[in-house]
């Protein structure tokens, strides 16, 4: 599965860099987190559920941040085991730019 899409945040670029960088912000940003710890620097542990076919998996793995260009880009990667749901894995392509009215946050996200 592949989405692509960008939204106008209201807040200076590097405020969005910084919140980025936060376990907090980022379980927000991934559908069915229901947990997320850890640093940037060292990596996150995540909890997240999702409907797979008719059964409802909790799949409990890592994410990383990879490819930083400081205030520019970055790219999440994480992989995660959900039992007899089986294995998966994705990642994200995040660009920042600098747009009238706030940042621009740009994603690529392709999940396995």
């Amino acid at each position: 599965m592949n989405l692509k899409d960008s939204k106008l945040i209201a807040a200076d670029r590097n405020e969005v860099w910084q919140a980025l960088l936060s376990a907090e912000v980022l379980q927000q940003c991934v559908p069915g987190c229901k947990e997320m710890s850890g640093s940037s620097e060292e990596g996150f542990e995540a909890t997240v559920v999702q409907k797979v076919g008719p059964v409802k998996a909790t799949f409990k793995g890592t994410v990383i941040l990879s490819d930083i260009v400081e205030g520019e880009s970055l790219m999440l990667s994480g992989e995660g085991k959900g039992g007899a749901a089986g294995f998966a894995k994705g990642g994200a392509k995040v660009v920042l730019t600098d747009e009238e009215g706030g940042t621009l946050l740009s994603y690529d996200v392709e999940a396995k």
